[in-house]
């Protein structure tokens, strides 16, 4: 029976083969490796990563679909809303896994692939954010103005708070441009695919200071930050350096960091 996609879970299925090739080849799977997908639906990227692999474990909230996808015998079906998995406990499951790199020590880091519904994208970036350490690489399909928004340079319009979190944790690169009509149904906007890198030594701060101190530095971003993160800051009773007589997307990243860890 077709299934008809579910506008509540923001279901746009992949289906132009040249690009599900790319974006398989930008993954590069090899045997064994422990890969996580998220929102496989249709199964158009589980099949050729499976084939690849060996065995893949998917995460998947639709009931239909998780129920058609445990037909596969070399699936592993998670079925859940990503947001609710603790990505660490599962790295240990995957692991435990007789397929994963057999031979090799472990171990191993996650790698973690899907076309992520858009609605609730930046949610499920942050989310994975906090499992960082049993991730090996992200590779996500989203909306286009995300991806810039992830790896977008100060003074740029598209530079933000998105920007900042991510880039103090990962190296990301956007590699792959996917439109509308690769989709069905297709969405009203242009997709991209990302690749993400856990840094291998990032600096080591406060994250949720740090997630605070970019909000407030960004809550009025055409206002220089005397008027947000000076006040903020004053009530810390900070005493140390920072140039407030600047717009927050002026800052790079390293600034913020820096901040981070004195303030």
């Amino acid at each position: 029976m077709k299934h008809i996609p579910r506008k509540r879970f923001g279901q746009h299925f992949l289906s132009d083969r040249l690009i599900i090739d790319a974006i398989v080849d930008e993954i590069n799977p090899q045997p064994g490796d422990p890969m996580v997908e998220i929102g496989p639906g249709l199964a158009a990227l589980t099949q050729p990563l499976v084939e690849r692999l060996g065995h893949l474990t998917v995460v998947e909230l639709d009931r239909d679909l998780a129920a058609r996808l445990r037909t596969h015998p070399q699936l592993t079906v998670v079925e859940s809303d990503v947001l609710r998995v603790d990505f660490t406990e599962l790295a240990a499951r995957v692991n435990a896994l007789p397929s994963t790199r057999p031979g090799s020590a472990g171990p191993h880091k996650l790698r973690v692939v899907g076309n992520l519904p858009y609605n609730i994208s930046t949610p499920i970036l942050f989310h994975l954010l906090n499992h960082v350490d049993v991730i090996e690489d992200q590779h996500f399909m989203l909306q286009k103005e995300v991806i810039d928004r992830m790896v977008a340079k100060p003074s740029t319009a598209a530079y933000g708070r998105l920007s900042v979190m991510l880039q103090w944790r990962y190296a990301m690169q956007n590699v792959l441009f996917v439109p509308p009509e690769s989709f069905d149904p297709p969405p009203r906007v242009d997709s991209a695919v990302v690749r993400m890198v856990p840094r291998a030594e990032p600096t080591p701060i406060n994250t949720k200071l740090l997630e605070e101190l970019v909000q407030v530095a960004f809550s009025q971003r055409r206002k220089l930050m005397r008027h947000t993160l000076g006040a903020w800051l004053t009530k810390r009773n900070f005493a140390g350096e920072f140039n407030v007589q600047r717009r927050a997307e002026e800052v790079p990243v390293e600034e913020f960091v820096a901040l981070a860890q004195v303030a």
